[in-house]
């Protein structure tokens, strides 16, 4: 009955992606962006504002990949596959290592799919989803070989060591701290000499600290140096991590499992083996000690959690005494799962009309334009309690290739993104993103700015020529400067008037 429950969890779980052409999460339309000018680099519709630069650094699964299924299909088509095999990697790979570790699928699957649309999933880390289930088949494939000729092993490790750093560096981290932790384990547990885990850690490490040396010989990157640690988010994130849009559901569904797993622990009936015991100690203080940005990578620490629930589930065992057991357990479980994918889709449903909008607005800008994009709230940011809004943070960075337009908040930081703005705007770009708010621009353009205003932006009504204010409906922040062109539900498309 349960794989049979599984099955169907599944198969409703992939309906979001499948049901939406432009799949509703933060990150996703500038990541959409970036994989329309790969695709068209080189050819005549190539965006006149950026310019392809490759370099030897992590992080570049969908710009490899994307642009080569493209030619197949659409790009928009072929970055939804993308984000589809992410997903379904992360299943399988959950799958596939409980099988390889204890001989039989129980608790994996269901950890799969309760988390397949936990926050750093739902906000689109799309390359870091794609390597995180990539290191769930290479840890198994290391388990399955943990007793085989160490070449094998070894070509085994090298092979998922180059496909990770490839696909995102922070997935590499844990499939070496997986590793390195499950060894550590068998000597404490005196199933290898000191000798012999002395000779398999180093054959783990020296695969990717040869990359390591190779990026850094050629002047390759894994982002900025930037590292911050906001420690008062830490106590927070295992409670709101279970939904990315709903932090009211996330902290209710994660207390809920936080629970159930307690009791079941509690009962006896839930118990983690001695590498379990190891793993869980391990991703405990990896959590704790690693900064929330990490190389110019922001959410590093979070990114720890989902990467726990799906790998712990292998080394746990889960005896259920009775029929009622099983069916409380089933329902539960399920449950979660289930809400969670019911936010997701109340969520992704409605944005189609609001990314069918947008685009529409497109039309109405002049191909080659400079298009600068701002919001109602305070910070740029729209307010943290409503994640519902975030998804159209970026949906303006389309114009890129809707329009040929430049847009300054289009992913295109040194060591995470092929692309660089060409010299003429290179001064305008903001590559890690981020949104102004509109009352900065309204302060600028009716005052002196001040000396803590960026360079990019202090003259900002005479470099660009279009200005997208994302939000609510509200009036025209500068009558006298801008003329309004679209507007919608969540956004203004505005005109600048130049001075002639």
């Amino acid at each position: 009955m349960a794989i049979a429950v599984l099955a169907m969890l599944a198969a409703v779980s992939f309906l979001p992606v499948l049901l939406t052409p432009i799949p509703a999460m933060v990150d996703y339309p500038n990541h959409l962006a970036r994989m329309y000018i790969l695709s068209q680099s080189g050819t005549p519709d190539a965006n006149p504002y950026y310019v392809v630069a490759w370099a030897f650094y992590p992080n570049l699964g969908m710009d490899l990949l994307v642009p080569q299924m493209a030619r197949l299909t659409s790009v928009e088509s072929a970055t939804r596959l993308f984000l589809l095999l992410s997903q379904l990697l992360i299943v399988s790979g959950a799958l596939l290592l409980e099988w390889v570790r204890k001989g039989r699928v129980q608790l994996a699957g269901f950890a799969a799919l309760a988390f397949l649309y936990c926050l750093p999933f739902s906000w689109g880390f799309v390359n870091f989803e794609f390597g995180l289930g990539l290191a769930l088949w290479g840890i198994a494939f290391y388990l399955m070989s943990a007793e085989g000729p160490w070449p094998l092993r070894f070509i085994a490790n090298l092979i998922f060591v180059a496909a990770l750093y490839v696909a995102h560096f922070f997935s590499l981290g844990i499939y070496g701290a997986t590793l390195g932790l499950f060894e550590l384990s068998r000597i404490r547990q005196r199933q290898v000499a000191y000798p012999v885990a002395a000779a398999r850690l180093g054959a783990l490490a020296v695969p990717a600290l040869a990359l390591f040396g190779i990026m850094r010989l050629a002047a390759g990157s894994i982002g900025n140096e930037g590292t911050d640690w906001f420690l008062g988010f830490k106590p927070v994130w295992p409670l709101r991590i279970m939904n990315g849009y709903n932090l009211t559901i996330g902290a209710a569904t994660g207390l809920a499992l936080m629970i159930a797993l307690l009791f079941a622990a509690r009962r006896g009936v839930l118990r983690l083996d001695p590498a379990g015991s190891w793993l869980a100690i391990g991703f405990a203080l990896l959590y704790l000690v690693i900064p929330s940005k990490l190389f110019g990578t922001s959410f590093a620490d979070l990114r720890v959690i989902p990467a726990a629930a799906l790998i712990l589930p292998a080394f746990c065992s889960l005896w259920l005494p009775g029929q009622a057991w099983r069916m409380a357990a089933l329902a539960g479980i399920s449950g979660i799962a289930l809400l969670n994918l019911a936010v997701v889709l109340a969520v992704w449903l409605p944005y189609r009309a609001d990314y069918a909008a947008i685009i529409a607005s497109f039309d109405k800008l002049d191909r080659g334009s400079r298009v600068l994009v701002a919001n109602t709230g305070d910070a740029g940011d729209p307010p943290f309690a409503d994640l519902t809004s975030y998804p159209m943070y970026y949906a303006p960075t389309l114009a890129v290739h809707y329009a040929n337009a430049f847009v300054p908040n289009l992913f295109t930081e040194v060591g995470k993104q092929p692309l660089r703005p060409r010299e003429a705007v290179r001064r305008l770009a903001t590559p890690d993103g981020g949104v102004l708010p509109v009352s900065l621009l309204t302060a600028i353009a009716t005052s002196q700015p001040s000396a803590e205003v960026p360079s990019f932006i202090r003259t900002w009504s005479e470099d660009y020529d279009y200005l997208y204010v994302l939000g609510p409906r509200a009036a025209n922040p500068l009558p006298t400067l801008l003329d309004v062109l679209d507007t919608s539900e969540r956004f203004a498309l505005y005109k600048i008037r130049h001075k002639s």
